[in-house]
């Protein structure tokens, strides 16, 4: 059984203002960050990567992260495809993007043999997040049930200077577990404190509050699980909505709701950064040659 690690890099990057956010060079002998994650990960054990990619891009991505890579493990690639739907189901007439990250691990459906981890691909997550999701993930024997896992992060760890940014605000139970997660758009820092829009004002956010990265550890059995939500998600679009998404915290928040399964919520204390904006790249930069200084990563990989 593989321990796979799993990129979610398909997206279009929007609010960066064009290219290729996921390759885009960061460290000092062009390193992206998809490069820091893949390091961290196979020093805790994992052995398999998956790139999930739009089909057009994928000779740059084998270029620009692929070969090293496939180096260091082995490595699949994965098309998100805006037709990759379930039976039954057709393209809207003028809908022209994606249908988001739930959709994008859906087109895994065929190269998951056993429990593993899935991670946006433009983001840096710290080397913490990937041992407790590895020994969470495969120091239990994988009983086909949903016994999902996420890492923690601290809300004040993941705000950015360049802009606003979404979180997964969580609630979570006394034992550890995942109760709700509430996707919170537009947070900012004000007066040194995270706030959201509530209404006509801003209401401030505790900065100790634990957040979702979209950083989760999940069984095999999840992408039989995401299928099956994709398929009623699909049936609920209304007519007309040609942005609707399909999203992983979509998934795991309903899968709560019914009680058909649980999340494990890990604590980690890594600070976040990461490629939002076309100004975080000088930030993620200098990040980068921070963490080299302190012995964290080697100058070369």
């Amino acid at each position: 059984m593989s321990k796979t690690l799993v990129f979610l890099a398909a997206g279009f990057g929007v609010r960066f203002g064009g290219g290729v956010k996921q390759l885009e060079p960061v460290g000092p002998n062009g390193e992206v960050l998809m490069d820091y994650a893949v390091y961290d990960a196979l020093r805790a054990g994992f052995d398999r990567v998956v790139f999930i990619v739009r089909r057009d891009l994928e000779e740059m991505f084998r270029a620009g992260i692929g070969k090293r890579t496939e180096a260091r493990c082995a490595v699949e690639y994965v098309y998100q495809d805006i037709e990759d739907l379930p039976s039954g189901f057709a393209l809207p007439a003028g809908r022209k993007k994606p249908w988001g990250t739930g959709q994008a691990l859906y087109a895994c459906r065929n190269v998951i043999d056993g429990p593993f981890c899935v991670l946006n691909a433009d983001d840096y997550y710290g080397a913490e997040a990937f041992h407790q999701i590895h020994d969470y993930l495969y120091s239990q024997p994988e009983s086909g049930g949903l016994d999902l896992c996420m890492a923690g992060y601290v809300l004040g760890n993941t705000l950015s200077e360049s802009g606003a940014v979404t979180r997964g605000l969580c609630e979570v139970s006394v034992d550890g577990r995942l109760k709700a997660i509430q996707e919170t758009k537009g947070i900012v820092i004000d007066g040194g404190a995270p706030c959201a829009p509530d209404g006509d004002g801003m209401r401030r956010l505790d900065p100790a509050s634990v957040v979702s990265m979209n950083i989760w550890g999940l069984p095999a059995a999840f992408i039989d699980y995401l299928a099956e939500g994709f398929e009623a998600f699909l049936r609920g679009v209304p007519e007309g909505d040609l942005n609707a998404e399909y999203l992983i915290p979509i998934a795991v928040g309903d899968m709560i709701r019914s009680g058909r399964g649980s999340v494990r919520v890990l604590p980690t204390s890594d600070r976040w950064f990461g490629m939002t904006y076309a100004q975080d790249k000088a930030l993620t930069q200098r990040r980068i040659r921070e963490l080299i200084a302190e012995g964290v990563y080697p100058e070369r990989l």
